[in-house]
């Protein structure tokens, strides 16, 4: 998908004449895309007919405003694409056939969660935060890259480009900007955290699937005598090493990774709501009982 839909935007941007749509486009897609569908589930698909094809003609609309002011370069045509992906995933990420979340419009302008789901292949699966309920109390979590070798517990940590970071005990690390010292809780008490908890996770499902624990900074050198057992750091200079080996990783979605990941998503706290057409279907659903 991602793939076809860059290669159409391509297309457009090197001959912009080339941009019109038929007159029965959205017949057309109904046809193609939404009949099939029917038939395998006619009864949910029923549903949906209409709001697809209302969103169908919306996008149509939309896309020739759009196409009428690309970017001029091919570097800024990528990166034009990713960010109208990048809602398209958030939209993706947060939603069900039946059900939707309100997001906090802060994670649209993320800068940290748009580099990860921009920059990092699409066979890792991405973890922002998440937050789980444990015994009905909800325990927040590092970010987890969950790549078709094993999970990676990342946690950022990235000050001003002055600031040296000293990697201290267990407790606490130390920020250092010239003759300024400051103290910070240490990094691997919600890295250990993270991983005791998806380890339990993994364990309760009989999924047995490699967990590491990585302390990254893109903007400071981090300084330590001894690297902590079974966690690695990453400062400024080595993290382009780092970040071009994820990226050099060929290995497609692995059928274990996806396991993992449903296994820690039914794990999670979801805040989301019943989509209004779903609501009042079950509305009708319940007046017809009624009247039965």
């Amino acid at each position: 998908m991602k793939r076809d839909n860059w290669n159409k935007l391509y297309n457009i941007w090197e001959n912009p004449e080339t941009v019109q749509q038929p007159e029965n486009e959205v017949e057309s897609v109904i046809e193609r895309e939404v009949q099939p569908a029917i038939k395998r589930l006619s009864k949910l698909m029923a549903k949906w007919k209409r709001p697809i094809a209302e969103e169908t003609e919306k996008a149509i609309v939309q896309e020739k405003n759009e196409y009428a002011d690309l970017p001029e370069t091919e570097e800024a045509l990528k990166q034009y694409f990713l960010d109208k992906l990048f809602n398209f995933q958030m939209n993706w990420a947060t939603s069900t056939v039946t059900e939707t979340s309100i997001v906090n419009s802060d994670y649209y302008q993320n800068s940290l969660l748009k580099y990860l789901l921009q920059r990092f292949p699409d066979t890792y699966l991405i973890m922002y935060l998440p937050v789980f309920t444990i015994k009905k109390a909800p325990v927040e979590t590092e970010i987890m890259l969950i790549s078709p070798i094993g999970i990676e517990i990342i946690h950022y940590i990235e000050k001003d480009s002055s600031v040296v970071i000293m990697a201290g005990d267990e407790r606490t690390w130390t920020l250092v900007n010239g003759k300024e010292h400051t103290k910070v809780l240490s990094p691997l008490i919600a890295l250990k955290r993270s991983e005791k908890l998806v380890n339990s996770i993994l364990v309760k499902n009989k999924i047995d699937f490699p967990i590491k624990k990585t302390v990254l900074s893109r903007t400071n050198s981090i300084v330590y005598a001894t690297e902590p057992y079974h966690t690695k750091i990453i400062g400024q200079q080595d993290y382009p090493d780092w970040f071009h080996e994820k990226r050099r990783l060929s290995s497609p979605l692995k059928n274990a990774q996806l396991k993992v990941a449903e296994a820690l998503l039914k794990n999670c706290q979801t805040t989301s709501i019943k989509r209004p057409e779903w609501e009042t279907n079950r509305e009708k659903d319940i007046f017809r009982d009624m009247g039965e």
